[in-house]
């Protein structure tokens, strides 16, 4: 099983449509992120888990599931980084590899040394970018070879009837 660990506010920080959405309304920028993490959740079947620091948010530990995905608010005085940590800590065993979205180069060298692998928040836009890409790509497809009748006709009687249709002979 592969689990990704997010640093939330780190990614919200680095990706500019996020950012540019932080600045009007924080709130917004973590449900699209979350928006975003379920799709790659949904078409890597990745485990996700979105971890935001309490610097924004005061009070107890918050978790909860949205779309599918793991939300973890910390607790007050605990950062993201420690709480992914442990989450590295916790969740690492021989069938689970456990990777790190963070561009927090110190952050980093801490979840090596726990042996899970790093994503730059560079790394993860792209391979979203390429995941959408790709999903566009299969959605397009279905739609050209989605058969228009119920009965399977091969493309040269189905441009037959097309034309009959059309009152074109």
């Amino acid at each position: 099983m592969d689990i990704l660990l997010v640093d939330g506010y780190n990614i919200i920080g680095a990706w500019p449509e996020l950012r540019s959405l932080k600045k009007t309304n924080l709130s917004h920028a973590r449900d699209r992120l979350i928006e975003k993490m379920a799709e790659y959740q949904g078409y890597t079947g990745y485990r996700v888990i979105v971890v935001f620091d309490a610097l924004y948010v005061k009070g107890k530990e918050k978790k909860y599931k949205q779309h599918k995905v793991e939300v973890i608010f910390t607790k007050e005085n605990e950062s993201a980084d420690e709480r992914i940590e442990k989450l590295a800590i916790q969740l690492n065993n021989r069938t689970t590899q456990i990777h790190v979205a963070t561009s927090d180069y110190t952050e980093q060298w801490a979840i090596f040394g726990q042996g899970a692998l790093r994503i730059s928040a560079r790394e993860l836009l792209n391979e979203m970018n390429m995941i959408n890409h790709n999903i566009e790509k299969d959605v397009r497809e279905t739609h050209e070879y989605k058969p228009v009748s119920r009965i399977p006709l091969s493309k040269d009687v189905a441009e037959i009837f097309e034309k009959l249709r059309r009152g074109q002979q």
